[in-house]
């Protein structure tokens, strides 16, 4: 075969296709209303980055004298592209058993226009808290020279700001728009926060890469977590007849949570100032002030044996 008999095949390969799709509605979206754009939702975590960390990230040089133009600029931005995901998220959130269904345009226009005005009236004290967290994280790691190196290079910091906001978005009820940001936080860090979470003030996340935290954990105060960690949900039979139940742990303030512990359950409550060592698995409550560890492996040592030049000689040929 060469290439002018595979262009000849194309309606044949096209055809196929086309009969896939029909075959499996579950995998195609058509006819359906407009989904939110990731690409465009992305943008948007660019810009609210900014408005986070003015000076840090985008344009360079501001002052305290050109701050306000440029906010301006960045709000001015940021409302459209809102708006029109959040609409997106809303006429998608609302089709209920029907895929076809044609929500009332000025009704998810005028909702929408609400969420991503309560949303920017919120993210002041989003900033709050992230002060807190960059705190954090500079206090807790040694390694770290200043809170600059923090908010530019640790993917905690970032992880934790775009939960923040989304969680925000969440809870003012925009429904897959707060997915998809946590998501693409998720793809860059490694670390997989759920939108839904509540997280506690001067939250640090160490390292981060595999760390997992679902969607009804409570986070308190001062509560230090490294990689690999799993706040999570003991895998039920139940599956989609648990939404909304609590099913994700709640850690007490000022707890510290190991590299590779993995911790199950909604009822599972870590009491304050406990302490996870490495690699534990626990589905049961741990009391305050407790550290819990796995038992130390015994070590074993042994001699290697030594090759002699003698061994390493080819066999003679027979």
């Amino acid at each position: 075969m060469n290439r002018d008999d595979l262009e000849h095949r194309i309606s044949t390969l096209v055809d196929k296709l086309v009969e896939s799709t029909l075959h499996q509605p579950g995998l195609q979206h058509l006819g359906h209303c407009f989904l939110p754009n990731r690409d465009t939702i992305i943008e948007c975590v660019q810009l609210l980055q900014q408005l986070c960390f003015p000076g840090y990230f985008g344009k360079q040089g501001l002052t305290v004298e050109n701050l306000q133009y440029r906010i301006g600029e960045i709000v001015l931005e940021l409302i459209p592209l809102l708006h029109e995901q959040v609409k997106c998220s809303l006429q998608y959130g609302s089709r209920g058993d029907d895929p076809q269904a044609k929500p009332c345009e000025e009704a998810m226009d005028g909702r929408a226009a609400q969420i991503v005005s309560g949303f920017l009236e919120r993210i002041p004290a989003v900033r709050e808290l992230l002060a807190t967290d960059v705190q954090a994280a500079f206090a807790a790691d040694p390694a770290a020279r200043s809170t600059d190196e923090t908010i530019f290079c640790y993917p905690g910091i970032f992880a934790i700001m775009v939960q923040r906001l989304s969680h925000e978005l969440n809870i003012l009820g925009a429904p897959l728009m707060p997915r998809i940001m946590t998501e693409y936080a998720h793809s860059l860090t490694g670390i997989d926060i759920h939108p839904g979470a509540q997280l506690g003030r001067s939250f640090f996340i160490d390292h981060g890469t595999g760390v997992v935290i679902g969607e009804t954990t409570i986070i308190g105060e001062n509560v230090k977590i490294y990689q690999g960690v799993t706040l999570g949900a003991l895998a039920p039979a139940a599956g989609q007849m648990l939404r909304g139940v609590k099913r994700h742990p709640t850690i007490e303030d000022d707890v510290i949570i190991y590299a590779g512990a993995t911790i199950l359950g909604g009822e599972t409550v870590i009491g304050k100032a406990a302490v996870i060592a490495a690699n534990v698995f626990i589905t049961a409550s741990v009391p305050p002030h407790t550290v819990v560890g796995m038992e130390s492996p015994k070590l074993t040592y042994r001699q290697r044996r030594q090759r002699t030049k003698e061994a390493d000689k080819p066999a003679s040929p027979a």
